[in-house]
């Protein structure tokens, strides 16, 4: 039990620590992807833009208001996917999502701090704001493929 709570504990100080000091805070310039996103349940808004060169993210930045969830997740994701090849920040989006369903993932992926958001699975209200910003990021780049 007391293993449990010192795991909760580190992964609300990783949820804050990327709330109050985001990465990747800002707006690309010049040839990018731009995707406006909102969830009008509770508020939360994302402005990203990324930047894709051969098939790669070369460059991830947001913008926006929202909850720590959300912006905490829009800073984890930034993180995850820069230099990423498209398919595999695609498929990172989607274990997100099977984890924030509560579903099995493929635990092999290394996920870092973003598996400090595992726990918003417990709180329905709250899944939406930590996917606003990995739904943004597979609408750009599925607009991309196209």
């Amino acid at each position: 039990m007391a293993f449990n709570n010192n795991l909760d504990t580190l992964y609300r100080q990783v949820i804050m620590d990327h709330y109050k000091k985001p990465r990747n805070r800002g707006v690309l310039e010049d040839e990018t992807l731009t995707i406006d996103m909102n969830n009008p349940t509770c508020g939360d808004r994302i402005h990203l833009t990324l930047k894709v060169e051969d098939g790669k993210v070369t460059d991830a930045k947001f913008e926006g208001e929202g909850c720590s969830i959300s912006m905490s997740s829009a800073s984890m994701m930034t993180q995850a996917i820069k230099g990423q090849p498209t398919d595999i920040a695609l498929k990172l989006s989607k274990i997100f999502s099977d984890m924030m369903q509560g579903k099995e993932y493929d635990e092999d992926i290394e996920l870092g701090d973003i598996e400090a958001l595992q726990g918003v699975s417990k709180f329905p209200a709250r899944i939406k704001c930590a996917t606003l910003a990995w739904k943004a990021m597979e609408k750009g780049l599925q607009a991309e493929e196209k």
